[in-house]
């Protein structure tokens, strides 16, 4: 059986600065921001599973980047970027992610509201990622960044009666876009970078979940030699999903894909639908076009699902890749990235029942 999960960002309705206030206090009190922060997660959460998706991501409605720079001690924001200043070590919450443990706190009702237990993807910011905000980076800051990680991954895996941690996965979105001399074949950072990623796969192995590697570049595949490393994802058009080549990698490596099925670029998406409806245009009329659309999307003249990918596209992609790949090295389908971007909540939710269905429909 093919699963479906999402990547974990989601629109956001209603007070985000009360939101970020009960995140930044969930583990220390209990007050109205921490209850608010708290009902947004499980009934974001709740409404993912309800429109079908069977490993969930907690919904990620931070910054991806700085809600796990604000664990972090040792780091000081100078001219708009951070810098070490001392040594890194976690906060006093141990490394608990405040979206994760809402929804263990809350398991209980959380099982009893879908009528089952439920199963949860969680992810985290990965090394390479968090590095590329620091202002100064030597060779050694991928471990020292990937040791924090992954006491962090570790204490956000749980099992219990009512909920379980089914998948975490690392997001390294900046990796492979940048020409970094620290990542330099046979360099010292380079394989500093594969131990971090190493070291925190580990951990999540030790737990009992199954370890994934968020990617929207797979140019450099310094990924395909993580030994703990058992799923893999990247974009919906990119051409790794295409390439023999992946195909045997994953045999030798005994690894598996998570097959992106769903393009949530939702600027990609109505620029498809302009060229379908209205043949070749050039740049300039594209872009007049996609402005006018925005324009009523805002003020709800128009409703975005029109413009997303149907569930008969969606199983196309996911069948092309069974063909492709087998069955048996595609364990999960889905969103390939976060639906933050989306003009609605409720385009994201139904967006999630497309990915949902054709995953079923498939199997």
């Amino acid at each position: 059986m093919i699963e479906s999960c999402d990547a974990g960002s989601m629109p956001f309705i209603g007070s985000f600065d009360k939101f970020i206030e009960g995140a930044l206090r969930y583990a220390r009190a209990t007050s109205e921001s921490t209850s608010f922060f708290e009902s947004k997660i499980v009934s974001g959460f709740i409404d993912k599973a309800k429109a079908g998706i069977t490993v969930p991501n907690y919904p990620q409605y931070r910054d991806m980047t700085q809600m796990f720079i604000d664990m972090i001690d040792g780091l000081t924001k100078v001219n708009g970027a951070y810098a070490e200043t001392d040594t890194l070590t976690l906060k006093t919450e141990q490394g608990l992610i405040p979206e994760v443990q809402a929804l263990k706190n809350q398991s209980g009702k959380i099982h009893e509201n879908l009528g089952q237990p439920y199963k949860l993807r969680t992810c985290i910011t990965g090394p390479y990622t968090l590095s590329s905000i620091l202002a100064y980076k030597d060779k050694n800051v991928f471990t020292r960044l990937g040791n924090i990680l992954a006491h962090i991954a570790e204490a956000n895996i749980f099992n219990n009666k009512h909920g379980t941690v089914e998948l975490m996965s690392i997001d390294e979105p900046v990796f492979g876009f940048l020409d970094d001399p620290l990542l330099d074949h046979g360099s010292e950072g380079r394989e500093n970078l594969l131990q971090a990623w190493e070291t925190i796969m580990e951990k999540i192995q030790a737990k009992g979940a199954q370890t994934c590697l968020h990617l929207h570049n797979t140019t450099d595949e310094l990924f395909w030699q993580v030994k703990s490393l058992d799923i893999i994802e990247s974009h919906v058009h990119d051409p790794f999903y295409q390439n023999e080549r992946t195909k045997k990698q994953l045999e030798a490596t005994d690894k598996n894909l998570k097959a992106s099925i769903a393009v949530t670029d939702i600027d990609q998406l109505i620029r498809k639908y302009i060229t379908s409806e209205a043949g070749k245009l050039n740049d300039i009329a594209v872009n007049e076009k996609v402005a006018e659309i925005w324009k009523d999307l805002k003020t709800r003249k128009l409703n975005p699902t029109a413009f997303l990918d149907t569930v008969d596209t969606m199983k196309q992609r996911l069948r092309q890749a069974i063909e492709k790949f087998g069955e048996n090295r595609i364990p999960y389908a889905g969103t390939e990235c976060g639906t933050w971007s989306f003009p609605t909540y409720e385009s994201a939710v139904e967006y999630l029942r497309r990915v949902s269905e054709a995953a079923r429909r498939q199997t």
